[in-house]
């Protein structure tokens, strides 16, 4: 849905300090000449193959399908990459473009912690330097999170401004790459702040649907129904429904963090809840207080704990090709149990809000019909704070 240069619409743009401009336009320049360069192109491949361990497998969840007794549910697991989550898929894209164009450097932001251990993980790989930022209050819900990307070699930096989330960190790594940018490159995690990082990661992640797209062919002859994902800045939901754009027929479905609800000062509900404004380099939709500032959000999920969601998604709701729904906290625990008792299978609390989505859709569709979620990651990192939310005193 890209329009003109950094636009989906009226969505997106480069609203950034001078100071980047230089930087952003270096890295536009660099992505437009390796994106379609045989070489980059194979090398990506070839990490995404046999490093990555893409594809990811498109699982016909058998047991879940029958117990709820409609649509056909397939889980697309991104979970099984390797360091658990999609998050890999536009790391090594962005790592191996930044060794391209000479950075030593990753700086990355982080939320639930799987981007920055993706970032760790390549910035390990590629021997460069690793500054992660990630609100303190997010370094104590993921823990485990911390000691992997420490594990890595990377320099884990707490961020106490604001709420202390991830919000706070990507403003905090913006600033710092400021003053690096000639050897650091910032490898954004969603596909949001200014272009062409929107465009740039969905590139990265539409590996999802274009992988989604020929398994359920292969397995069913036709297309599936619905695509399923959670959104928090929306990469995974974008990954998995940009190869479905134009097939008109299929519901693309993206799952928000309600919180304590919507109608609660407590969420994280961005389409539900927001309005249009600029944060982050980007015009989107943004959860504001009534004086147009950005206001603090919750949700039990650390990364869909952030105050707005990408241009694109923004343009695709605006133009009514996806639907945006609001799941609360209750209802994804239910879901992240649900899945691990029924399939054997513990889900990202991310991806639970989109199995959650599932639960409440399938049985109102007919058998012949397919539903897709994609499980964007596994469950290991939650399961301390999903005990703890149950009153069960459970430590890493």
């Amino acid at each position: 849905m890209l329009e003109k240069k950094g636009r989906f619409g009226i969505y997106g743009g480069q609203y950034v300090p001078e100071i980047l401009m230089n930087a952003i336009n270096e890295l536009e320049e660099a992505y437009n000449r390796y994106k379609d360069d045989p070489e980059f192109v194979k090398e990506l491949n070839t990490l995404l193959n046999e490093y990555a361990n893409r594809p990811s497998r498109l699982y016909y969840a058998q047991k879940m399908t029958a117990d709820l007794g409609g649509a056909k549910i397939y889980l697309k697991r991104e979970d099984l990459n390797h360091t658990g989550a999609h998050k890999i898929n536009n790391v090594l894209g962005q790592a191996l473009l930044a060794k391209k164009m000479g950075k030593t450097c990753l700086l990355a932001e982080t939320g639930a912690g799987q981007h920055g251990v993706a970032t760790a993980t390549a910035a390990a790989l590629f021997g460069m330097k690793c500054i992660i930022y990630m609100g303190e209050k997010d370094m104590e819900r993921q823990a485990l999170n911390v000691y992997k990307m420490r594990l890595l070699g990377a320099e884990v930096m707490g961020v106490k401004d604001g709420t202390a989330t991830l919000k706070d960190a990507v403003s905090k790594a913006m600033s710092e790459w400021a003053k690096n940018l000639s050897s650091t490159h910032y490898c954004l995690g969603s596909v949001m702040g200014p272009h062409p990082f929107p465009t740039m990661v969905r590139d990265f992640q539409a590996v999802i649907s274009k992988e989604m797209k020929a398994q359920i062919l292969a397995k069913e002859g036709r297309l599936p129904d619905a695509v399923i994902a959670c959104v928090g800045g929306g990469s995974n939901a974008i990954g998995s429904f940009y190869h479905f754009i134009e097939d008109k027929d299929v519901r693309l479905i993206g799952c928000e963090a309600a919180g304590r609800g919507i109608d609660t000062p407590e969420t994280a509900a961005t389409i539900n809840t927001g309005r249009l404004g600029i944060f982050h380099g980007m015009k989107a939709y943004f959860c504001q207080d009534k004086y147009g500032q950005i206001a603090p959000v919750y949700s039990i999920s650390a990364g869909l704990d952030y105050p707005g969601v990408g241009p694109e998604h923004c343009a695709l709701f605006a133009a009514g090709r996806a639907e945006y729904v609001a799941i609360s906290d209750d209802e994804a625990v239910r879901a992240f149990e649900y899945l691990s008792a029924t399939e054997g299978i513990i889900p990202a609390i991310e991806s639970a809000h989109a199995l959650a989505q599932a639960m409440k859709l399938a049985p109102t569709m007919a058998k012949d019909k397919i539903i897709i979620v994609t499980l964007s990651g596994r469950g290991d990192k939650d399961c301390a704070a999903i005990a703890r939310y149950k009153g069960e005193k459970i430590y890493e």
